[in-house]
């Protein structure tokens, strides 16, 4: 198809707000990016949505509220940017649990859509489910595009730090996404969820800046967390609440090595991903909120293998990364192409995931 201006709209784990992006899409290459937007959280809202979190669908007052927070705060994102064809919205993650194969999103597409007056993919995850998937991570197909467009040839690895971690191995030789050995992604364990929650207890404040914090604290031996998940062979996919055991074990702790040793972990099971690569990549370009813990970088470039660069090494904006994953994947919808592959989150076949909403 002629490429389109789509809007994509991203609400992740950490809470911090809305992020929306507008991308120039036919879904299989990316042509151009245009504004974006930020619109964050207010404390209320955060702590409404904080209450939501592990709820499933159903009647609560909880739900209701944080509904309401996620319909305004996305409708506000949109209305910042110019108007884009369609609207990819993947909602709030309230719990997820690949397991036994359900995932919630809160937020209603067909509301918004109504609201916004433009079409709206929505409910990206639920279709990957059905067939056997994991429902996450979605970006990898969008990686792909990004792999292409900025003109790598070899394996290389996005890596996107936010509540939870993932990564990406990408082979740009391929003909498309869903080909055999295009793809290979998974959750990884922590990213910043772990402490965010930390220094939110201790101190009052949303994230260890620059990791300062961090720096100053001496690791602690918290390896036991979590080697069940690190042990399976991906796909494979996590809730953000499913290392917070080693908030337990960093209880006793002082603030500095407390914060040290939830690093340490987000580190040390990014670094365990390798193992599972097909061959190793000729570089890791990162986004999401934690390519700005310089603590967090200047680790995890001394145990990664290869160069360990922020995506906008490449010209890449590392904060709207994901936003803009989500109006490519729109596209991807509107035209029937694949979302999600074996590679990327476990299906038994190529599968064409999310809903659509039109005015």
């Amino acid at each position: 198809m002629t490429p389109i201006w789509a809007l994509g709209l991203m609400s992740g784990t950490s809470m911090d707000g809305v992020d929306a992006a507008l991308v120039r899409t036919d879904g299989a290459d990316v042509f151009g990016f245009g504004p974006s937007h930020f619109r964050p959280y207010t404390d209320e809202e955060r702590a409404i949505l904080s209450a939501a979190q592990g709820m499933w669908p159903g009647r609560s007052n909880a739900l209701v509220a944080a509904s309401e927070v996620i319909h305004h705060a996305h409708l506000e994102a949109i209305r910042a940017l110019p108007p884009a064809e369609v609207i990819g919205f993947h909602g709030q993650t309230l719990a997820h649990d690949p397991e036994r194969a359900r995932t919630h999103q809160l937020g209603d597409g067909a509301r918004l859509a109504a609201a916004a007056g433009v079409p709206v993919v929505w409910d990206f995850r639920s279709a990957d489910m059905r067939a056997g998937g994991q429902g996450a991570p979605l970006a990898p197909f969008y990686h792909f595009a990004l792999a292409r467009a900025v003109g790598l040839t070899a394996p290389v690895v996005f890596l996107n730090i936010g509540g939870v971690a993932n990564v990406t191995w990408v082979n740009p030789r391929c003909a498309a996404p869903e080909a055999p050995g295009a793809l290979l992604a998974f959750d990884t364990g922590p990213g910043n969820a772990l402490m965010d929650d930390f220094v939110m207890a201790r101190r009052g404040v949303r994230f260890d800046d620059k990791g300062a914090l961090a720096r100053g604290g001496r690791v602690q031996d918290v390896s036991a967390i979590g080697q069940g998940f690190l042990q399976r062979t991906p796909p494979k996919s996590l809730d953000r609440h499913d290392f917070h055991a080693a908030l337990e074990m960093v209880a006793p702790l002082s603030d500095a090595d407390g914060m040290a040793t939830l690093l340490d972990l987000t580190v040390d099971t990014i670094a365990k991903a390798q193992l599972h690569f097909p061959s190793a990549p000729v570089r890791w370009l990162v986004c999401g909120g934690g390519r700005k813990n310089a603590t967090l970088m200047d680790a995890l470039s001394a145990r990664l293998s290869q160069p360990v660069d922020p995506v906008e090494a490449v010209g890449l904006d590392g904060d709207m990364l994901e936003a803009q994953a989500f109006g490519h994947l729109a596209v991807r919808v509107l035209t029937d192409q694949p979302t999600s592959a074996p590679g990327t989150t476990g299906c038994a076949a190529p599968v064409c995931g999310g809903q659509i909403s039109r005015i």
